[in-house]
């Protein structure tokens, strides 16, 4: 199979990734370099965006993108072919593949609806899965595309960038505050994956790249449609939530929003599509947002949810999760009330009394999402909000053992086992006050120790501890 350039592809082996090409070439395919592919470089270095879907093919670049979806995992598409099943289609398809989307002739498949609850309300987020093989195909393509446009990029853009975290989008925002831009506009964009225009998506993405065989092909993935509820629906907008290319082309649609508030000299941080721009005064911040409005909804295309987009003192915003606040002049960090409801929120339902779960099950599951929520906010001064949510956290384990310990017979059992005085025994066995009460009243019988040593159930303050970082 040749390219355009005359250069023999090689077969897309995923089990060892890489093999020698023929020998006269002299060069493996681990090292992959500009000049072999297009022989001196100072004569075409248009080479990567006019020849683009040729990069996109090579047979190393499928091999990472395979690696990356296996490693990936997630659940199967509309066509219901699971990640595992992926090689064996490769190895019986791989050549008919490569060969339609050289030619134009790839079709994709819809993508599989699936919604996520939101924090607010009843409102739910819509993920569009697509197929394992397409998350492939679009995983090679954003592997080739991120280079391009990370040269292009906003230094104040975090969101799904390599090398790149909200934590570093909030040290800017810190930065900013401290400098004096105290007032902060905080954008909503409506539902913004879902309503970004195609044409105009299409239209920036062509200014980058002019292999128009590539360009087709991410717009045949914007026009793929969604199965929903047993039936396919037409998508005329949007970016679906849940392939490896979302991220990216929604980056490059607000690369432009970026731009614009750069070249009016505006302060601002932005996380995929949250985006805060800060100003020294409320009616500097007022006139800003009274300004980009125009821009944002008759220049992209996209909808500002006016209700949500809110101008206020930076200690009023809640910022990825994270609320701000002035400490002996500085702007320090900590966990926005909301953010807190919602932690409280998963942690009852990991310790409701009647799921049916084994203590270790429980155990482990508290551990998982207590270390994995304290990881990312430990940027956050809350040592006190660790302690106290620590005490509410065993009043809740002690009323899951309260309620399996529901026969008088079966708690003098368990409290004898604890060594306890045999009146002690006598009267908490006896006990007809409600859980709740109960539990608070085993505090001197399953301590700290017990639970959290002894039964292994995680200490937020321990680990919190261990793993802040303190500015």
């Amino acid at each position: 199979m040749e390219t355009g350039h005359g250069i023999k592809y090689r077969q897309l082996h995923i089990e060892d990734y890489l093999r020698e090409i023929p020998a006269e070439q002299g060069r493996g395919t681990g090292v992959y370099v500009h000049e072999w592919i297009t022989g001196n470089p100072d004569t075409n270095t248009d080479f990567w965006t006019d020849n683009l879907l040729d990069t996109i093919l090579r047979s190393d670049n499928l091999n990472a993108a395979y690696k990356r979806v296996k490693a990936n995992r997630g659940s199967g598409g509309m066509d219901g072919m699971q990640v595992d099943e992926l090689l064996p289609y490769l190895k019986d398809h791989r050549d008919e593949l490569v060969r339609q989307l050289r030619e134009g002739k790839y079709k994709p498949n819809p993508v599989r609806r699936v919604e996520i609850p939101k924090e607010e309300g009843n409102k739910v987020r819509k993920l569009g899965i697509p197929t394992v093989v397409d998350r492939m195909i679009q995983q090679a393509i954003a592997q080739e595309l991120t280079p391009i446009y990370e040269e292009q990029f906003s230094d104040n853009s975090y969101g799904f960038r390599p090398g790149r975290s909200a934590q570093d989008a909030l040290a800017k925002c810190r930065e900013y505050v401290d400098e004096g831009y105290a007032y902060a506009i905080s954008m909503d964009l409506q539902s913004y994956f879902d309503t970004v225009n195609h044409s105009k998506l299409i239209e920036v993405l062509s200014r980058t790249i002019k292999d128009g065989r590539v360009v087709s092909l991410i717009h045949k993935y914007l026009k793929a449609g969604v199965m929903e509820d047993g039936g396919f629906r037409a998508t005329t907008e949007g970016v679906p939530q849940g392939g490896p290319l979302s991220p990216l082309c929604g980056n490059v649609m607000l690369n432009e929003l970026d731009k614009e508030l750069e070249h009016r000299g505006h302060k601002f941080v932005r996380y995929a599509d949250d985006c805060i721009i800060l100003c020294k005064s409320r009616k500097s911040a007022e006139r800003t947002l009274e300004h980009i409005i125009p821009f944002i909804t008759g220049k992209l295309y996209l909808k500002v949810n006016l209700e949500k987009t809110t101008v206020s003192h930076i200690s009023k915003v809640k910022y990825l999760g994270y609320g701000f606040y002035r400490n002996k002049g500085r702007c320090r960090m900590r966990v926005h009330p909301r953010s807190i409801r919602k932690m409280k929120d998963h942690l009852r339902e990991l310790t409701v009394r009647g799921n049916k779960w084994s203590n270790p099950e429980r155990e482990e599951k508290l551990r998982r999402y207590t270390t994995g929520w304290i990881n990312y906010y430990r940027y956050a001064d809350m040592k006190r909000l660790m302690e106290d949510t620590d005490e509410w956290l065993r009043r809740r384990i002690r009323a899951v053992y309260w309620k399996q310990w529901k026969r008088v017979r079966t708690r003098y059992k368990m409290l004898r086992a604890l060594h306890l005085p045999e009146w002690q025994v006598h009267k908490l066995s006896n006990c007809r006050k409600g859980t709740w009460r109960a539990a608070e009243m085993l505090n001197s019988v399953l301590t700290k120790t017990i639970i959290v040593d002894r039964l292994g159930y995680p200490s937020m303050t321990a680990h919190y501890l261990k793993v802040r970082v303190n500015y």
